[in-house]
Protein backbone atom coordinates (compact mmCIF):
# COMPACT_ATOMS: atom_id res chain seq x y z
CA UNK A 1 0.00 0.00 0.00
CA UNK A 2 2.84 2.50 0.99
CA UNK A 3 4.39 1.97 -2.76
CA UNK A 4 1.17 1.34 -4.89
CA UNK A 5 -1.36 3.01 -3.05
CA UNK A 6 -3.56 -0.03 -3.46
CA UNK A 7 -4.72 -2.46 -0.71
CA UNK A 8 -7.23 -5.47 -0.15
CA UNK A 9 -9.57 -5.97 2.34
CA UNK A 10 -8.78 -9.36 4.44
CA UNK A 11 -11.19 -11.31 3.05
CA UNK A 12 -11.83 -9.33 -0.16
CA UNK A 13 -11.16 -9.43 -3.45
CA UNK A 14 -11.87 -5.77 -4.40
CA UNK A 15 -8.91 -3.77 -4.93
CA UNK A 16 -8.88 0.07 -3.28
CA UNK A 17 -7.06 2.90 -4.27
CA UNK A 18 -5.82 5.61 -1.09
CA UNK A 19 -4.13 8.93 -1.56
CA UNK A 20 -2.59 8.89 1.45
CA UNK A 21 0.73 10.35 3.28
CA UNK A 22 2.06 8.59 6.62
CA UNK A 23 3.11 10.99 9.05
CA UNK A 24 5.90 9.20 11.81
CA UNK A 25 7.41 10.14 14.61
CA UNK A 26 10.54 8.63 16.89
CA UNK A 27 12.66 9.94 19.31
CA UNK A 28 14.80 6.72 18.38
CA UNK A 29 17.83 7.35 15.94
CA UNK A 30 16.32 4.85 13.13
CA UNK A 31 20.06 4.55 11.65
CA UNK A 32 20.96 2.86 14.22
CA UNK A 33 18.27 0.95 14.69
CA UNK A 34 18.60 -0.43 11.32
CA UNK A 35 22.14 -1.45 12.05
CA UNK A 36 21.09 -2.90 15.30
CA UNK A 37 18.43 -4.80 13.54
CA UNK A 38 15.52 -3.28 15.41
CA UNK A 39 13.95 -2.00 12.60
CA UNK A 40 13.17 -2.96 9.33
CA UNK A 41 15.73 -1.19 6.89
CA UNK A 42 12.95 -1.30 3.93
CA UNK A 43 10.46 -0.16 5.75
CA UNK A 44 12.88 3.01 6.77
CA UNK A 45 13.35 3.00 3.17
CA UNK A 46 9.32 2.99 2.41
CA UNK A 47 8.72 6.37 5.05
CA UNK A 48 11.28 8.45 5.16
CA UNK A 49 10.89 10.71 2.19
CA UNK A 50 11.64 13.95 4.16
CA UNK A 51 12.89 13.49 7.72
CA UNK A 52 12.99 16.57 10.06
CA UNK A 53 14.99 16.44 13.07
CA UNK A 54 13.59 18.47 16.44
CA UNK A 55 15.84 18.43 18.75
CA UNK A 56 14.83 18.25 22.57
CA UNK A 57 13.08 21.07 24.39
CA UNK A 58 16.44 21.22 26.64
CA UNK A 59 18.03 21.42 23.46
CA UNK A 60 16.13 24.64 22.43
CA UNK A 61 15.31 26.80 25.11
CA UNK A 62 14.99 30.11 23.91
CA UNK A 63 11.76 27.75 23.11
CA UNK A 64 10.85 27.25 26.43
CA UNK A 65 8.62 31.19 27.05
CA UNK A 66 6.32 31.42 23.99
CA UNK A 67 5.77 27.15 24.51
CA UNK A 68 4.66 28.36 27.69
CA UNK A 69 2.57 31.61 27.20
CA UNK A 70 0.88 29.65 24.50
CA UNK A 71 -0.20 27.01 26.71
CA UNK A 72 -0.68 29.52 29.47
CA UNK A 73 -3.15 31.71 27.11
CA UNK A 74 -4.64 27.88 26.04
CA UNK A 75 -5.51 26.73 29.38
CA UNK A 76 -6.59 30.01 30.74
CA UNK A 77 -9.60 30.13 28.04
CA UNK A 78 -10.30 26.52 28.48
CA UNK A 79 -10.89 26.72 32.36
CA UNK A 80 -12.00 30.55 31.97
CA UNK A 81 -9.34 32.23 34.00
CA UNK A 82 -7.80 35.91 33.70
CA UNK A 83 -4.13 34.83 33.63
CA UNK A 84 -1.49 37.38 32.38
CA UNK A 85 1.42 35.94 32.56
CA UNK A 86 4.59 33.72 34.69
CA UNK A 87 6.15 35.77 37.51
CA UNK A 88 9.68 36.21 36.79
CA UNK A 89 10.46 33.79 39.68
CA UNK A 90 8.22 31.23 37.98
CA UNK A 91 9.59 31.49 34.34
CA UNK A 92 13.05 31.13 36.04
CA UNK A 93 12.25 27.40 37.24
CA UNK A 94 10.73 26.70 33.87
CA UNK A 95 13.80 27.98 31.85
CA UNK A 96 15.90 25.57 34.71
CA UNK A 97 13.79 22.88 34.43
CA UNK A 98 15.59 19.99 32.21
CA UNK A 99 12.38 19.13 30.39
CA UNK A 100 12.85 15.21 30.27
CA UNK A 101 9.24 14.81 29.19
CA UNK A 102 9.61 17.55 26.43
CA UNK A 103 6.85 19.71 25.42
CA UNK A 104 4.14 17.55 26.53
CA UNK A 105 5.58 17.70 29.65
CA UNK A 106 5.45 21.61 29.87
CA UNK A 107 2.16 21.40 28.46
CA UNK A 108 0.89 19.57 31.13
CA UNK A 109 3.04 21.50 33.71
CA UNK A 110 1.63 24.63 32.36
CA UNK A 111 -2.04 23.38 32.21
CA UNK A 112 -1.55 22.24 36.12
CA UNK A 113 0.12 25.92 37.13
CA UNK A 114 -3.26 27.16 35.35
CA UNK A 115 -5.31 25.04 37.87
CA UNK A 116 -3.50 25.71 40.84
CA UNK A 117 -3.36 29.57 40.83
CA UNK A 118 -4.38 31.84 42.57
CA UNK A 119 -3.58 34.93 41.15
CA UNK A 120 -3.26 36.24 37.79
CA UNK A 121 -0.08 35.74 36.82
CA UNK A 122 1.71 31.55 37.89
CA UNK A 123 3.79 31.90 40.36
CA UNK A 124 6.80 29.45 41.40
CA UNK A 125 4.90 27.34 43.27
CA UNK A 126 1.94 26.76 40.83
CA UNK A 127 4.58 24.97 38.81
CA UNK A 128 5.25 21.89 41.17
CA UNK A 129 8.43 21.88 39.28
CA UNK A 130 11.81 21.22 41.27
CA UNK A 131 15.18 23.20 40.29
CA UNK A 132 18.58 22.20 40.19
CA UNK A 133 18.94 24.01 42.76
CA UNK A 134 17.12 22.12 45.27
CA UNK A 135 19.97 19.55 45.26
CA UNK A 136 19.41 15.40 44.30
CA UNK A 137 15.54 14.72 43.28
CA UNK A 138 14.47 11.37 45.32
CA UNK A 139 14.70 8.21 43.34
CA UNK A 140 11.10 7.84 43.42
CA UNK A 141 10.11 11.16 42.21
CA UNK A 142 11.83 10.69 39.35
CA UNK A 143 10.65 9.26 35.71
CA UNK A 144 13.26 6.16 34.51
CA UNK A 145 14.71 8.72 31.67
CA UNK A 146 15.60 11.20 34.72
CA UNK A 147 16.99 8.31 36.74
CA UNK A 148 18.91 6.98 33.74
CA UNK A 149 20.02 10.50 32.74
CA UNK A 150 21.02 11.12 36.49
CA UNK A 151 23.50 8.12 36.58
CA UNK A 152 25.16 8.81 34.05
CA UNK A 153 25.98 12.38 34.78
CA UNK A 154 26.99 10.73 38.10
CA UNK A 155 29.04 8.03 36.70
CA UNK A 156 30.41 10.72 33.75
CA UNK A 157 31.58 13.00 36.88
CA UNK A 158 32.81 9.82 39.16
CA UNK A 159 35.77 9.25 36.38
CA UNK A 160 36.16 12.89 34.82
CA UNK A 161 34.56 12.58 31.47
CA UNK A 162 35.75 9.18 30.75
CA UNK A 163 33.23 7.72 28.62
CA UNK A 164 34.54 3.76 28.96
CA UNK A 165 35.08 3.91 32.82
CA UNK A 166 31.69 5.35 33.07
CA UNK A 167 29.90 2.72 30.42
CA UNK A 168 32.05 0.18 32.16
CA UNK A 169 30.08 0.71 35.64
CA UNK A 170 27.03 1.65 34.03
CA UNK A 171 26.87 -1.61 32.38
CA UNK A 172 26.68 -0.50 29.26
CA UNK A 173 28.96 -0.29 26.03
CA UNK A 174 30.69 2.48 25.05
CA UNK A 175 27.90 3.48 21.80
CA UNK A 176 25.15 2.68 24.01
CA UNK A 177 26.61 5.35 26.61
CA UNK A 178 27.27 8.09 23.59
CA UNK A 179 23.91 7.23 22.36
CA UNK A 180 22.08 8.14 25.82
CA UNK A 181 24.71 10.88 25.97
CA UNK A 182 23.38 12.47 23.10
CA UNK A 183 19.77 11.49 23.79
CA UNK A 184 19.52 13.21 27.26
CA UNK A 185 22.03 16.23 25.85
CA UNK A 186 24.99 15.43 28.43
Amino acid sequence: MLETGEFERVGSSKTHRVDVRIFSATNSNLGTEVAEGRFREDLLFRLNTIEIRLPALRERREDIPPLAMHFLRQYAQRYRKQMTGFESSAMQVILDHPWPGNVRELDHAVERAVLMAQASTVKASDLALRTGREGAPRLEEMSLEEVESFLIRKALARYQGNVSQAASVLGLSRSALYRRIQRYGL
